[in-house]
């Protein structure tokens, strides 16, 4: 950065807190993507673990089964948050032309750094899901998670990404199709729709986690033993 005027002290100065606020608000994101609310909400509203009911995941149909809509649909909810508000607030916050509050964009040929960061924050925030440090690195498979932070990236991605999973869901009556099949669509939905490489390789690889994470129900789907969808406990 000495082209600019810039001591090297003072360049890597700036370089390492650029660094600690990318590694911080990750981790943060992180943990907060690692929030249980399934068994949370499980253990205090109903008295139940849901990790030992129905299939063992903490996600909304499996808080559907074993709690019913009312705590389906809080657990769809609030898992949902924990993707959007990160992805939402980092862009918000961070994207040049935008909110303005600090602009980390050093390179106008270089993909910005708003939303690399929120790719980032993103991915922390499902992969904190996936594989929460409270349960053992066990988790839910991501898909409200995924969905959520898909719409505070891109909200018309995250619409086709709903629009697929109802659709999968309703030709099928199987959640796991409707889940797998959304997903496949957002990251096309996210180029489509804003052309960020950054956020399409978020959407390219949260897709590929949750699809490993359904690897289960892949394998009894084609075992003709997958539970369709009940809308009641």
């Amino acid at each position: 950065m000495s082209d600019i005027g810039l001591s090297p002290g003072v360049a890597w100065a700036i370089v390492v807190t650029v660094f600690l606020i990318f590694f911080g608000l990750t981790l943060a994101a992180f943990l907060i993507g690692s929030i249980p609310f399934g068994y949370i909400i499980g253990r205090v509203f109903y008295g139940t673990d849901i990790r030992r009911q129905g299939s063992g995941n903490i996600g909304a149909m499996n808080a559907l089964r074993t709690m019913g809509k009312g705590g389906a649909i809080a657990v769809l909810l609030l898992d949902a948050l924990k993707g959007f508000i990160p992805a939402f607030l980092t862009l918000w916050w961070f994207k040049a032309g935008g909110a303005g509050h600090l602009d980390i964009d050093f390179d106008p040929n270089f993909p910005p750094g708003a939303e690399i960061l929120a790719a980032l924050i993103a991915t922390a925030a499902v992969l904190g899901h996936c594989y929460s440090p409270w349960l053992r690195f066990r988790g839910g498979k991501g898909v409200a998670t995924f969905f959520g932070a898909l719409f505070g990236l891109c909200w018309p991605a995250g619409i086709v990404a709903v629009l697929g999973w109802v659709a999968g869901a309703a030709l099928t009556r199987y959640s796991s199709v409707g889940s797998i099949l959304g997903s496949v669509l957002a990251p096309i939905a996210v180029f489509a729709c804003s052309r960020s490489l950054p956020e399409t390789a978020f959407a390219l690889f949260a897709a590929a986690i949750v699809i490993l994470k359904h690897r289960d129900n892949i394998a009894r789907l084609r075992a003709g033993t997958e539970g369709p969808i009940h809308l009641s406990k």
